[in-house]
């Protein structure tokens, strides 16, 4: 359905909430959309001039002066924006069931979110958040961080199942990462009480959105993998990769914070 349907539609919608409800989800998505526009002209110049163009020939083909393109330089979204999507983003947390029938969830699996959340905001990119019941086996529409360890609902292990390099495995009651390539299995040293434990970061383009993945083999694992993330979401970004995955392994203090966090397997990648 086009923009101008969209529009059209609110402003014949006679239900005043229904009305007002849709009006601020359309803002947020066509903000959303000016800030790729934003970076996607920003990327254009960079990639004009690599290829020989002065920038003063640029702002002469595209109509506007040397001082916009300086603006534009500095003031658009950082290309790492699209290792996300386009936005707005969806960000899940497994929900846990308490006996008593209570709603929880995992101080680590927060503090991931949160800083996810951060790293959103940082690129430009609105967030919002969903819960993952313990029986989700599939993601909300549109661009999605799932963060969520394997034990906690089958959507982990469904899109972990489509890495093309990376397989979960569970041996005598413990989940591992086993690289496909080589057949090494990456468990969780957190399971024997140690201040180290693993997670999977994926990425992957699926019918015109992002589904970026974070499945610690804990949720202590998922904070980790969020860790590593944040640092490293620039590197990792290259407009012609269609999907990536590693695994990332995190040193837990006694608070459960994570103090460092590296790669030990990948990053694989899967381009055009």
């Amino acid at each position: 359905m086009g923009g101008t349907s969209e529009f059209e539609q609110v402003r014949s919608e006679p239900d005043p909430i229904r009305r007002g409800r849709r009006a601020t989800e359309l803002i947020t998505l066509y903000q959303q959309r000016a800030a790729e526009l934003a970076r996607l002209r920003k990327e254009a110049i960079e990639e004009a001039h690599r290829k020989g163009l002065s920038y003063t020939e640029i702002a002469e083909l595209l109509g506007i002066t040397k001082g916009r393109i300086s603006q534009i330089k500095s003031g658009a979204p950082p290309a790492e924006r699209a290792f996300f999507g386009v936005g707005p983003v969806a960000v899940g947390i497994p929900r846990r069931d308490t006996e008593t029938g209570a709603t929880d969830f995992d101080a680590s699996d927060r503090a991931a979110r949160q800083l996810v959340e951060k790293l959103l905001a940082r690129l430009s990119l609105a967030s919002s958040r969903y819960e993952i019941a313990p029986d989700a086996e599939e993601v909300p529409a549109g661009d999605t961080v799932v963060i969520c360890d394997p034990g906690s609902a089958p959507v982990a292990q469904e899109l972990l199942a489509a890495d093309e390099a990376l397989s979960l495995e569970k041996a005598d009651g413990e989940w591992c990462l086993v690289d496909k390539a080589t057949g090494r299995r990456y468990s969780s040293p957190a399971a024997g009480g140690s201040g180290v434990d693993i997670g999977f970061l994926g990425r992957h383009e699926e019918d015109g959105r992002v589904i970026v993945q974070i499945a610690g083999v804990t949720s202590a694992g998922s904070h980790g993998v969020a860790h590593w993330l944040d640092s490293e979401v620039s590197a990792l970004y290259e407009p012609a990769v269609r999907s990536v995955s590693a695994i990332v392994e995190s040193d837990i203090d006694a608070d459960r914070a994570i103090t460092d966090s590296r790669a030990v397997a990948g990053p694989f990648t899967t381009r055009d």
